[in-house]
C-alpha cells in the first residue's frame, strides 16, 4: 500500500515534513471525528423519524439552510487554518498567535450576526424557500430554525479553534471534544425524543446543549501556552488590520464559495418540496447516508490544508507537489473502499428507520447513484480543491464551484428533476453532475501549476 501512494518523483527524506506516520496520525483523527459527527447526524434523522415525516421533512429542509450558515463558519475556520498553517512552517509563532487569536474574534462577531438574522427573519425565510409545505411541515421548520440559530455563534468557535488544532497537527484532541459533544447530543436527542416526546424540539436542544460545551473545552484547550499556537485575550481584542485581511483574503472567496453552494442547495430543496412528503423524507435520509459516504473525502480536506499549508509557508513547492499527489492518491483508495463498505451496510441500517418501504427503496437508489460517483470524482472536486486553497488558490476555485453548482447543478436539477419528472432521483443525478464538471477544472488547474505562484504570507 505504501508503494502505492508514493508519487513517482520523490524528494529528499529531509524535506518529507510529514512521514507516513505522521500522515497516519493526521489524517486517521480527521476521519473519526467526521464519521462521530455524521453518526450524530444519522442519529438525529433516525430518532426524529418516531416523530413522524412531518418532523423528518421539517428537520432536513431547515438543515439546508443551516448548512449555508455552516458552510461560512468553515470556510472561515478554513481560513485562518491556511493562514495559521502557513506560519507554522515559516516557524513564526507570534504571528501564528495573533492569526489564531484574530480567527476566533471575527468568527464570532459574524456569527453572532448571522445568529440575529436567522432568528429575526424566520418566518420570511422559510415562506420564501419552502412557502409551499404543508403546513405541520412549516411548524417543525419554524421550531427547529429558532432553536438551532442560538447554537451558531458556539459552532462557529468550536470550528475555529478545531481548524487551528488541525492546523497544528493535533486532530486527535478535536477527537475527543467531538466525542463528548455528540455524546451529549446523542443521550439528548434520545431523552427528548423517546422520554419528553418533545418532538422536533427534542432533537433542537441537544444540539445546542452540546456545541456549547465542545467550543467552552475547547476555547480552554487552544489558550494553553503548551500548544505550538495559542490564542490570547489581548489578540482577540485588538483589530489587526493586515492580519484579518489575510485571513478574509482566503476565508471570503471561500465562504461565498460554500455559502452560494448551500443556497443553491436550498434553491433546489424548494425543488424537492414539490415532489411530496413522502420523496421530501427520502431525499432528507439519503442526504445523511450521502454525508456518511463521502466521509473520507471530507476528512481529507483539512489534511490538505493542514500538510500543503506547512509546506508553502515553508516555501518548499516541490514538497507541495509531492505531498498533493500523495494525498490524492490517499484520498481516492480510502475513497472507493469507504463509499463500498458504506453502501454494502446501507439497507441494514434503514431496517431502523420508521419509514414506508416505498420511502426506504428510494434511499437505497439515492445512495447507490451518490457512492459511485462519490468515490470517483469527490477526491478531486472536494479534496484536491483544498490544496489548491491552502496555496492561497482560493478565487480559482470559488468561481468554479459558482459555475458548476449555482449554474449547472441548477439548470441539470431542473432538467432532470422536473422536466423529465425524475423527482429527487433527478436532483441527485445533477448533484454528480455537477462534481464531474468540478473535478475537471480542479484537474486542470493542478495539472497547469498556476497554484505555485501564490502568496499567502
Amino acid at each position: 500500500m505504501i508503494n502505492i501512494i508514493e508519487p513517482k518523483i520523490q524528494i529528499s527524506k529531509q524535506r518529507q515534513i510529514f512521514t507516513n506516520k505522521n500522515l497516519k496520525n493526521l489524517i486517521i483523527p480527521l476521519i473519526i471525528e467526521q464519521l462521530l459527527v455524521l453518526l450524530v447526524g444519522i442519529a438525529d434523522t433516525l430518532m426524529v423519524s418516531y416523530a413522524g415525516e412531518a418532523a423528518v421533512s421539517g428537520v432536513s429542509l431547515v438543515n439546508q439552510l443551516n448548512n449555508v450558515f455552516l458552510y461560512i463558519f468553515n470556510a472561515l475556520a478554513s481560513g485562518g487554518a491556511v493562514v495559521a498553517s502557513q506560519y507554522i512552517g515559516n516557524k513564526d509563532q507570534k504571528n501564528g498567535n495573533l492569526a489564531a487569536s484574530q480567527l476566533v474574534m471575527i468568527t464570532t462577531v459574524i456569527s453572532v450576526f448571522l445568529m440575529l438574522f436567522a432568528i429575526l427573519l424566520r418566518e420570511q425565510l422559510l415562506t420564501l424557500l419552502f412557502g409551499d409545505v404543508e403546513s405541520d411541515v412549516m411548524i417543525a421548520c419554524l421550531t427547529y430554525l429558532i432553536i438551532s440559530a442560538f447554537s451558531f455563534p458556539a459552532l462557529a468557535i468550536y470550528n475555529s479553534c478545531a481548524g487551528l488544532f488541525r492546523s497544528m497537527s493535533k486532530a486527535n484532541i478535536v477527537v475527543y471534544v467531538s466525542f463528548l459533544m455528540n455524546i451529549i447530543n446523542v443521550a439528548g436527542n434520545a431523552i427528548g425524543i423517546f422520554v419528553l416526546h418533545a418532538g422536533v424540539a427534542g432533537v433542537a436542544y441537544p444540539s445546542l446543549i452540546s456545541r456549547t460545551v465542545a467550543a467552552i473545552v475547547l476555547l480552554i484547550l487552544i489558550s494553553s501556552k503548551k500548544n505550538v499556537l495559542y490564542i490570547r485575550l489581548s489578540d482577540i481584542l485588538k483589530w489587526s488590520k493586515s492580519m484579518i485581511k489575510r485571513i478574509l483574503n482566503i476565508a471570503i472567496p471561500n465562504s461565498i464559495e460554500n455559502g452560494l453552494f448551500q443556497i443553491s442547495k436550498v434553491v433546489l430543496s424548494s425543488i424537492v418540496a414539490l415532489f411530496g412528503t413522502s420523496q421530501i423524507a427520502a431525499n432528507g435520509v439519503a442526504q445523511s447516508f450521502w454525508s456518511m459516504a463521502a466521509l473520507f473525502s471530507l476528512a481529507m480536506g483539512p489534511a490538505f490544508i493542514t500538510v500543503i499549508g506547512q509546506c508553502m509557508g515553508a516555501k518548499d513547492i516541490e514538497a507541495a507537489n509531492y505531498y498533493m499527489q500523495k494525498l490524492l492518491k490517499i484520498t481516492l483508495i480510502g475513497g472507493t473502499i469507504w463509499n463500498a463498505v458504506f453502501f454494502t451496510i446501507t439497507p441494514l441500517i434503514l431496517i431502523l428507520y420508521d419509514l414506508p418501504n416505498e420511502t426506504i427503496q428510494l434511499v437505497i437508489i439515492l445512495c447507490l447513484i451518490h457512492n459511485v460517483l462519490n468515490a470517483i470524482l469527490c477526491p478531486i472536486s472536494s479534496a484536491l480543491s483544498n490544496g489548491l486553497r491552502a496555496c492561497g488558490d482560493v478565487k480559482y476555485t470559488m468561481y468554479t464551484s459558482i459555475f458548476c453548482t449555482v449554474v449547472c447543478r441548477v439548470i441539470l436539477s431542473y432538467l432532470f428533476g422536473i422536466t423529465l419528472n425524475l423527482g429527487v432521483i433527478g436532483i441527485t443525478l445533477a448533484m454528480v453532475g455537477d462534481w464531474a464538471i468540478k473535478a475537471v477544472f480542479i484537474m486542470v488547474r493542478y495539472v497547469k501549476g498556476t497554484w505555485k505562484q501564490f502568496q499567502v504570507i
